[in-house]
Parts: structure tokens; sequence; C-alpha cells
């Protein structure tokens, strides 16, 4: 089969290796469609922190946001699976650990993270094997395009939820990308008047097209009382202007990730007595994502910008738009 590899820093092929074989306890799945995530530019670039953890190493195989179908099962997998649509977690706990155990196996020490971590390769390919326990079964109604954003959606809900917004607070979103889009829709099925603060006209046009009235650059922000604040940037001085932001009393959820420490005052925190909360991982969050996906209640669709091959994946990580893309921020690859 076909598969997109990154052998180094700005390197990579599209290569032919053997397909997978499903394992005792494993699926093999059909890859359908796969969103092109930060994540996997960092391992374009070289920047990503697993690489000089020792968590991950070239050459892999990247792609954690996929939907597909399954083609075969192994030993121990109830045959039932085979057949159907799926995404699949991109967590893979140990399963026997503390934190696993008690249904934290997002953050097990000695996870797998699927075309990520430990050597687990990822979706950019015409196959995938995956534990059979971190499929999630997709309704009809979940499209391609919905499928391979289960795994986004599942942060943004995780993100919406921690902001923990009543109907008619107000939330701040910082950061128009997939996930902050993502994390605004989320808010605003739950009643929230919602506001996006971004850097670009571009992106803060998107978003007004996508029906968020209220978009302002940094220094347009008004004075209004915030109830809760996302940071879902990767700029280093946002957490801090986030809780610069916050109304006293309110949350703060910080889901994204700047490429260097984000200096931030507890004193601050402490003095406003604010509740201040970290999102890793889609895990606890997909099951309910499928269903605000499959009933309407959130459709992230608009999100995709365009859908191309394998062969053009690398110019995509490396910052090349696809000819005629459209608005939104997500790139898709059907293998």
């Amino acid at each position: 089969m076909r598969a997109f590899v990154l052998t180094g820093p700005g390197a990579y092929e599209v290569r032919e290796v053997p397909s997978p074989v499903a394992g005792p306890g494993e699926a093999v799945v059909d890859v359908e469609r796969v969103g092109v995530c930060g994540t996997d530019v960092e391992f374009f670039t070289g920047e990503m922190a697993y690489l000089h953890q020792g968590h991950a190493a070239y050459p892999l195989r990247p792609g954690h946001e996929w939907c597909g179908r399954v083609t075969a099962v192994g030993d121990g997998v109830d045959p039932g699976w085979v057949g159907r649509r799926v995404m699949g977690d991109t967590m893979l706990g140990c399963g026997a650990c503390r934190r696993c155990l008690r249904g934290r196996r997002h953050v097990c020490e000695a996870r797998q993270e699927v075309g990520i971590r430990g050597a687990r390769d990822g979706a950019l390919a015409e196959r995938l094997a995956v534990p059979a326990s971190s499929l999630h079964a997709l309704p009809d109604s979940v499209d391609a395009v919905l499928g391979a954003l289960v795994e986004p959606g599942g942060n943004a809900l995780r993100a919406a939820r921690a902001a923990a917004p009543d109907p008619g607070d107000r939330a701040l979103v910082l950061g128009p990308g997939t996930i902050g889009l993502l994390t605004a829709m989320f808010l605003r099925a739950a009643g929230a008047e919602v506001h996006l603060m971004g850097a670009t006209e571009g992106s803060l046009a998107f978003a007004r097209d996508l029906g968020f009235a209220h978009v302002w650059t940094e220094d347009s922000v008004p004075d209004l009382p915030f109830d809760a604040v996302v940071d879902a940037s990767n700029a280093a001085p946002l957490p801090a202007r986030a809780l610069e932001l916050v109304e006293p009393g309110g949350r703060l959820v910080y889901i994204g990730l700047a490429g260097e420490p984000s200096p931030l005052d507890t004193r601050a925190l402490v003095l406003k007595d604010v509740t201040a909360v970290g999102i890793l991982s889609a895990s606890p969050g997909l099951d309910a994502t499928i269903r605000a996906y499959a009933d309407a209640t959130v459709d992230p669709g608009p999100l995709v910008a365009a859908t191309v091959g394998l062969d053009e994946v690398g110019p995509v990580l490396a910052g090349r738009r696809p000819a005629g893309a459209g608005p939104g921020p997500k790139i898709h690859v059907a293998p």
C-alpha cells in the first residue's frame, strides 16, 4: 500500500509499504479521510517536542484525525466490527496503570499516540491497524468529512465543557483556527454569547461567515465581562492575556500550546478567584462529539478548505495552500 512517511525535518516520501495485518485485539481499517493537524506540521519542521524527548523518531507516519471502514480484525475482536465505518481514539493507554484504570488513559505515562508517539503508525496511508478498543462507530449521518473531524471536535467539546457556560454567559475564544472555531461552535450550541479574537482579517471574516458576529483583533476586544476565556492559540503571551480578560470568578481553559513557555502570574489567578483548566486529548469527548455531528447540533463541515491526495501532503505541511482551497483552516487527505 501507499503511505506518506516523514524521514526528517522537511523531508518526506510517499512509499510502498507492507499492508498492516490485524494482530490480536486489533482491527485493520481502509482509511477514508485524514485531517492535517498542527502537530503534523511540527513533525514536518522538526519542532515537535516528542522528537526531543525520545517519544518519537524519524521515520514516522503521521495522521491522527481519521475515519474509515473496518476490513479485518484479529484474534479476540468481535467480527461484527468488519464493514463498519469508524474513527479511532488517538491516545492508546497501557490499560494497566493507575491512570488507565481510573479512565484517564489519555494521560498514561506509557501511552502510544496514533501517528504521534511510541512508533504507532498514523493514518496517512491507504490502511491502518489500531486496537479495536480504540474504535468508535460512526452513524450514516456522519460522513467522511465529519468523521475525520471527530478527533479535533472531541478536544473542542472538552474545552467548551470546561468553560462551563450557563445559557447567556459570555465566552471569548482566543485563536480562530480549527480548534478555536470548533470550541466556539460547541459554546454556541450550549447557549453562550461567543466572541472570538484573532490576528488576521481573513480568519475573522471566515468566523463571521460561520455566524459569529462578535469577532475582534487583540486591540479591539471590547471592555466586557467574559465569564470564560478559552486560549486555543499557539501564541506564548496569550495565556496571560486570557487571565487579564476573564471576569473574576470565571473560568480559563487552556488548549493551545506555544512553542515556548507561557508565563502566567498566579497571583492574578488567585486574586481573581479564577478556575483554570488544561485540556489534553479528545478521548473523553469522542462519543458526545459524534452525537453532536449526527444530530447537526454542530456542523463543522465548512472548516474543511480542500481535500488532497497523499502526493500533495508534503507541500501542505510546508504551508502551501492547495489550488482552489476555500477559506477554512483545515485540509483533508483522501489516501
